[in-house]
């Protein structure tokens, strides 16, 4: 973990930020739940179990300022909370989101990206990002 920290310090020094006490708090939490999509609730809700006082606003403010510097990407999915997830630059993925209960499954496809490339190769369009959600019902809950 100490080495994705120091990753990030230098992102935020590169951009003249400094990694202060609330955000080298809410890194950790977020490192402490990767693969997990949390709202800015949670890392607070998260913080204060751990004994830290460190205010939602701060929270907000923090995530916002890491997705701007790219180390997080904020996810808007059906239920109009913004999720937060670790930016991972070699692995790109999708998600499956249940209407029902909330859950969030990532997975990657090879067909999709193939798809990708096709839809570049026949349009002529440089794909610089892309976000694809399905929705629908978990195993749990479709039944």
């Amino acid at each position: 973990m100490s080495s994705r920290i120091k990753e990030i310090e230098n992102k935020l020094v590169h951009a003249k930020f400094k990694l202060t006490t609330p955000r080298r708090l809410i890194m950790e939490i977020l490192l402490e739940n990767e693969g997990d999509h949390l709202t800015a609730e949670d890392i607070h809700n998260r913080l204060r179990e751990k004994g830290h006082q460190v205010g939602l606003a701060t929270v907000y403010r923090t995530l916002e300022l890491f997705c701007e510097l790219d180390i997080l990407s904020r996810l808007n999915f059906e239920d109009a909370s913004s999720y937060y997830e670790l930016e991972e630059q070699d692995q790109h993925h999708h998600h499956l989101i249940c209407l029902s209960c909330n859950k969030i499954i990532e997975f990657s496809d090879e067909l999709l990206e193939d798809f990708m490339e096709s839809i570049e190769k026949k349009y002529g369009f440089e794909v610089t990002d892309h976000k694809i959600k399905y929705l629908g019902y978990c195993s749990d809950c479709h039944d």
